[in-house]
């Protein structure tokens, strides 16, 4: 009878691996919570309570944690592999004045073997100390060597008189969706967004090794961040290719959704051999810029800058040309995925998009920041079924200057991500990183608190625009995999997607402190990533 009673309580299903926490969050949509998770051939199986998985399961290996366990992080909006360049460049975030910008950059040529000193991060609207932004200084520094550096957005940058010479660029030199600034009829190195192709054209291209060594190094960094899945938001032909042959090696273990630019060698081979879908790559998708920065002053808008009279931006690919590319594009059967930060740009791509979608639809084509959408002009979202792909830190980033660029008067509309939600029941968020910390939780936050590092302001930026813990955690991690069209196998913790994860210390619905919380390991298909 003993050994009867023994026989039938004995789990009957042998897992390869049990995870045990105080606390999982499934995030799928009934936003389900467990105990444990049983995970077979690196998916999951299984989850429930301890006593509900302990009465079906038993397995080789068991995890158990005083953490709480999560989704493997996904980043809907961020730059991959420029990230990676960057961790070999000059560092400029967190600078506080162009004196500042121009130490940490001659600190880092000494060391440098390279010719051309290059970086990013400096951002003049948080520098202390304000003065006029020239290259004078560069060139004193740096008279026979060419330094290019860039704002951290990417839409701006300042260059030396030697890496002007190089280029060709004088005042007599126009490009079209860029400005090239002038002053007392001299060049300052000021060049923006698609000016900037002038010199980035002539830096020599990273060598493979290099190229080898940034991707290793930005995983790296998004495995301690978290993250399991990011999306790079433009990658030419060459670069794709790389990734997808170093994730078959086996080197490159990160999950990644890549938008091409939208160059002709990207359009002649996905039109040959169709979207390129692997366990670890999804290719299926084209990034358009609609425009520049709002920081920059390059973001489109209907009316002129606050700051800037007479200037309303540019369009960095005219809306002719943005017509065209969506045309083939959709006879792609691929999703259009725009840069659109100003209300000019969002209403003109919304409405070229409604050529193409006509009505409800799966299509999943995305407008990425959305960050400035006249309140009339939302309701196109929903009625063509467009994704608004956003990035909450940068709300709080801009904070302390946007009304000086849109006016107290013309808030209403930008970083609505509560109004966007509401549009279609779900919205991905990301981070832009360079442009932005790497760090999910930091995403996290911005959505829910509208706060910045500092817990300021202490109502909160524009609050009424502010996601709930519950949205923001899903915008990380399901929503965000539902909009790269890679939500069957990522983004949630339930039966039949695969067993990526991240254990943090900490509870997001209950602790706001996520400034000191502690990555207690991040899991591939159940296995550690540590290396």
């Amino acid at each position: 009878m003993c050994v009867l009673l023994f026989s039938c309580s004995k789990p009957q299903t042998l897992a390869d691996t049990i995870v045990s926490a105080k606390k999982i969050y499934i995030c799928n949509d009934a936003f389900d919570i467990a105990e444990c998770v049983a995970i077979t051939d690196g998916k999951i199986v299984a989850y429930g309570s301890q006593d509900e998985i302990d009465a079906q399961y038993e397995a080789k290996n068991n995890i158990k944690t005083s953490g709480i366990v999560y989704p493997g992080m996904v980043d809907a909006h961020s730059h991959f592999y420029g990230y990676g360049l960057t961790l070999n460049k000059v560092d400029l975030t967190n600078t506080m004045s162009l004196d500042d910008v121009i130490s940490k950059t001659v600190s880092f040529a000494k060391s440098s073997p390279e010719y051309w000193v290059t970086g990013r991060g400096w951002d003049q609207t948080d520098w202390t100390a304000l003065g006029t932004l020239t290259n004078s200084r560069l060139n004193a520094y740096f008279p026979d060597r060419p330094v290019f550096i860039k704002r951290i957005d990417g839409h701006a940058g300042l260059a030396n008189a030697k890496a002007l010479e190089l280029a060709g660029i004088d005042t007599n030199t126009s490009v079209a969706g860029g400005e090239i600034e002038i002053a007392n009829g001299r060049l300052t190195g000021i060049i923006t967004d698609n000016a900037m192709s002038l010199i980035d054209n002539i830096i020599p291209k990273p060598s493979r090794s290099s190229e080898i060594s940034a991707l290793l190094k930005a995983e790296k960094n998004c495995f301690d961040a978290g993250l399991t899945t990011v999306t790079d938001a433009g990658l030419d032909l060459n670069t794709i290719l790389l990734i997808d042959s170093l994730q078959k090696a086996g080197a490159l273990s990160i999950r990644v959704y890549a938008m091409c630019n939208p160059t002709e060698e990207n359009f002649n081979y996905f039109t040959k051999n169709g979207p390129l879908v692997t366990d670890k790559l999804r290719v299926s998708s084209f990034k358009i810029y609609a425009d520049g920065s709002l920081g920059s002053r390059g973001a489109k808008l209907k009316e002129s800058y606050c700051d800037h009279e007479n200037y309303t931006g540019i369009w960095v690919t005219e809306p002719e040309e943005m017509d065209r590319l969506y045309n083939r594009i959709s006879q792609l059967h691929f999703q259009a995925n725009t840069h659109c930060i100003g209300d000019s740009a969002n209403k003109k791509v919304l409405e070229l998009y409604g050529k193409y979608l006509v009505g409800k639809n799966d299509k999943r084509w995305r407008i990425e920041h959305a960050q400035v959408v006249t309140p009339s002009d939302r309701s196109l979202f929903a009625q063509y079924s467009i994704i608004p792909s956003v990035q909450p830190t940068h709300a709080t980033s801009d904070m302390h200057w946007a009304d000086d660029r849109l006016c107290a008067t013309r808030l209403e509309g930008a970083y609505a991500y509560n109004s966007l939600l509401a549009l279609n029941g779900w919205i991905p968020l990301g981070t832009d990183f360079p442009v932005e910390h790497i760090s999910p939780i930091q995403t996290f936050f911005a959505a829910v608190y509208r706060q910045d590092k500092r817990y300021k302001p202490m109502e909160g930026f524009l609050k009424e625009e502010a996601l709930s813990k519950k949205d923001a955690l899903l915008g990380i991690t399901l929503w965000a995999a539902k909009g790269n069209r890679m939500e069957e196998s990522t983004g949630s913790l339930e039966p039949g997607k695969l067993a990526d994860f991240v254990i943090f210390d900490k509870d997001l619905m209950i602790e706001k402190d996520v400034f000191s919380y502690q990555n207690m390991g991040t899991y591939l298909e159940g296995r550690t990533t540590n290396r």
